[in-house]
């Protein structure tokens, strides 16, 4: 795309909440909180995951047994849903949808946040499998990329550590030239330094 590259001079960080951390209302709130607090001197793209809205995808996938294409493009519709919960809570939130909006986000100055609905985009560049091992993680990996970031900080629930805490497919999804850290939603000194390192 070309509006990619007016995005990827803007964004630095690629933040991903994870849907785990919605079940922790405390450590949801204080994980914003963070988040708009480093926005006001790092630029920052908010890529959310699914959440109970995945959840509930996966529920109709046992029960009915969805396509491949259904259940993946109604998970990520269950990202847009999180995604718009995000911004409405998060201070300095703007909802945006593909390269060009996170550009303008970001281009009003310290302290908007970009969240991104990533379905538009994705749907129009439909750049990853359609399979359960494919999640937010590998798609926040992939807009990493497609922006030009540097790093990915993938937040996730309380607690976790770990390797396995991303998709088996998240290695390949993320670009050579981005690192990525796993920060657990209640370490947040650890969260504080990977939002401003």
């Amino acid at each position: 795309m070309s509006n990619d590259t007016d995005a990827a001079a803007a964004v630095e960080t690629v933040v991903k909440l994870g849907g785990g951390v919605l079940a922790h209302g405390a450590h949801f709130d204080a994980a914003l909180a963070e988040i708009g607090a480093a926005a006001r001197e790092r630029r920052l793209l908010v890529v959310t995951g699914g959440g109970p809205f995945a959840d509930a995808v996966r529920q109709v996938d046992r029960r009915l047994g969805l396509s491949d294409d259904a259940a993946h493009w109604m998970a990520v519709l269950a990202m847009d849903q999180y995604a718009h919960l995000v911004a409405a809570r998060l201070a300095g939130g703007v909802l945006v949808a593909e390269p060009r909006e996170i550009a303008i986000a970001l281009g009003a100055g310290p302290g908007t946040v970009p969240v991104l609905a990533p379905y538009r985009w994705l749907r129009e560049a439909d750049p990853l499998p359609h399979a359960w091992t494919v999640s937010s993680d590998s798609i926040a990996a992939w807009v990493a990329g497609a922006v030009g970031a540097r790093r990915v900080v993938l937040v996730k629930p309380p607690g976790a550590s770990g390797s396995e805490l991303v998709d088996a497919y998240f290695a390949r999804a993320l670009p050579a030239q981005v690192t990525s850290v796993i920060v657990p939603a209640d370490d947040l000194d650890a969260l504080q330094s990977a939002l401003r390192g």
